[in-house]
């Protein structure tokens, strides 16, 4: 028991873990929350482009000494609006919007980071993640920025809802349908952005599916959905950090393959949709 408590409090004995936890558990269930719409309405390519998108942003503040937080949010909220943009009128359906903005992003990106000599150094907490390295300035934009993204789902959650799977519907009751799937493509945006500095642009898009997916294996009602992705999430972040700290790896990769081995066994072994339950329901018959 002793022993237990020392690998744990040792760690948060040092500030840069006291912070390096408040990030991740902010952001582990901020992105499960979010990531409930992504998995209901089959986006998940969409926080992947987008995760990537925020390349250009980070590389034009990086090349005009700025701060690259801001850059990368910039960047991501053009490509959100712009795939409401090209997808609105049905023309262009929103995963080929998606696959032209990604590409074209990622190419502006990988074009203007080719021009930074030092970019393999500089920018690599962008590309994978330094959750220890959170400043204080950090985990307040965190909390700022994750206390708006939420209080906005808590306030037009009925109307994510019914976009989200009765779309027919929302244009009967005269909804702005365009309006609301270009806020919601907002938050994900800015979730994403704040969610780099933690897990990076490469694994963003994981905290974004796996902890809603897990979720979705379990429960059937959104609210319920939502709550249980968030607790999966923040324990993820958690394990993963620790898990990071004793065993010297990449933090944010700690907190993914974290999600990922829950996943699984949710996988084997949820009630009613596991394989192992169907694997025994089916000898049962």
């Amino acid at each position: 028991m002793v022993e237990i408590l020392e690998l744990l409090l040792t760690p948060l004995s040092y500030g840069f873990m006291q912070r390096g936890l408040l990030a991740a558990l902010m952001v582990g269930v901020l992105c499960s929350v979010i990531g409930c719409y992504v998995v209901l309405r089959s986006m998940a390519f969409l926080g992947d482009a987008m995760a990537h998108a925020v390349l250009p942003g980070v590389a034009v503040a990086y090349l005009i000494g700025r701060n690259l937080t801001v850059g990368a949010l910039a960047a991501a909220l053009v490509v959100a609006l712009g795939v409401g943009l090209f997808s609105r009128r049905g023309m262009i359906k929103q995963d080929t919007a998606i696959g032209v903005l990604f590409a074209a992003a990622l190419s502006l990106g990988v074009v203007l980071i080719s021009s930074i000599r030092t970019y393999a150094v500089d920018l690599s907490h962008i590309l994978f993640g330094n959750v220890l390295g959170v400043s204080d300035l950090d985990l307040w934009l965190t909390a700022g920025l994750g206390a708006v993204i939420l209080l906005s789902i808590l306030v037009f959650y009925k109307p994510f809802l019914v976009i989200s799977f009765d779309p027919v519907l929302a244009a009967t009751l005269r909804m702005r349908v365009g309006l609301l799937n270009n806020l919601l493509l907002v938050l994900l945006a800015m979730t994403i952005v704040i969610s780099i500095q933690t897990v990076g642009v490469g694994l963003v898009a994981a905290m974004l599916v796996t902890p809603a997916a897990t979720a979705f294996l379990f429960v059937r009602r959104l609210p319920a959905m939502m709550l249980l992705s968030g607790l999966i999430g923040g324990f993820s972040s958690l394990i993963g950090l620790f898990a990071s700290y004793h065993l010297n790896v990449v933090s944010g990769a700690a907190i993914v393959l974290t999600t990922t081995i829950i996943f699984l066994l949710a996988f084997l072994f949820a009630p009613q949709r596991g394989m192992i339950w169907e694997y025994f329901r089916r000898q049962a018959i």
